[in-house]
């Protein structure tokens, strides 16, 4: 199976990401938009946007519904206000404040001349006047406008991760259809161990010879409910049909878990019909474990596949 996707194929994408990008909506407002992704069963949103913007939280909800398939994602809008500052002074409060001054140093014959720092440091010299430009008839458009970057850039974040855990699932993949090959070369030898103990069994029940022709037919049988045949081909077909899956790409999270799934219940019987086994049954108990826990290895990476 070949590790190279075709150039037609659509990327696997992880639902892991992150992405920020920062933007003008005029002279005095400015603004950050970050969004983050995570695994989730469904498309779940969650925006956090400044009071008043109401409309903007509908558009960007149909926008990121368009874009993103799957997973928990988290948006935050954060607006930086630049504010103005306007400082006088009252000037007839000041005349006030040096007239008493002065008044104060003739009665008290005091030499001394009024320091104007220290004046504006007096109740009610000072006039600052700050106020905050706003623009909320443009933050939307603006907003809008760098979207498309916003996810374009969590999606290169999102393919990046997707394409290391096709890797990581492509080696699995490898090693799971190695176990199967090795359960195939030991399937003769178990099924020689079921007609050699049904043998000693018989045995022990009619305490002497065994009828030839009547323990060919018991270990048929016996053969035919322990045959493992079934479940390595269809281990074989869903093995390759998990490759086709991640060559494919796109959203495939959903279809490989339910892969995995068929491909666990397929470990489990193989498990239930060599057990008590003894020689290569018993490897081949422990090659199904090892099967058994590649399988899972695989359902933990492929919760974050889209």
């Amino acid at each position: 199976m070949s590790e190279t996707p075709s150039s037609a194929a659509s990327p696997v994408m992880s639902m892991t990401g992150f992405a920020r990008v920062e933007g003008t909506v005029s002279e005095g407002l400015a603004f950050n938009l970050a969004i983050k992704s995570v695994n989730h069963r469904f498309l779940d949103l969650n925006l956090r946007l400044p009071n008043g913007l109401d409309g903007l939280e509908i558009t960007l909800r149909q926008v990121l519904k368009e874009k993103i398939a799957r997973g928990h994602v988290d948006l935050t809008l954060n607006l930086s206000r630049a504010t103005i500052n306007r400082v006088d002074y009252d000037s007839a409060r000041l005349a006030a404040y040096v007239d008493a001054f002065r008044a104060a140093a003739s009665e008290l014959n005091i030499a001394g001349e009024p320091d104007l720092n220290e004046f504006f440091r007096l109740p009610g010299v000072i006039n600052q006047e700050t106020r905050t430009e706003e623009a909320p008839e443009v933050i939307e458009a603006a907003v809008l406008a760098h979207i498309d970057t916003l996810v374009e850039a969590l999606n290169v974040m999102r393919t990046h991760e997707g394409a290391a855990l096709r890797m990581d699932l492509k080696s699995g993949l490898n090693r799971l259809a190695a176990a199967v090959e090795q359960v195939a070369v030991f399937r003769e030898d178990v099924q020689q161990a079921y007609y050699e103990k049904l043998q000693q069994r018989m045995t022990r029940m009619i305490g002497g010879a065994v009828d030839e022709s009547r323990l060919l037919q018991e270990a048929a049988m016996l053969a035919e409910r322990s045959s493992i045949e079934e479940e390595l081909v269809r281990m074989r077909a869903h093995i390759a049909h998990f490759h086709g899956l991640l060559d494919a790409g796109g959203e495939v999270g959903k279809k490989l878990d339910f892969l995995l799934q068929e491909m666990n219940r397929e470990a489990n019987t193989l498990l239930s019909k060599t057990s008590g086994v003894a020689g290569k049954g018993s490897q081949i108990t422990e090659i199904g474990l090892s099967i058994k826990s590649e399988i899972e290895k695989a359902r933990e990476q492929v919760q974050n596949l889209q």
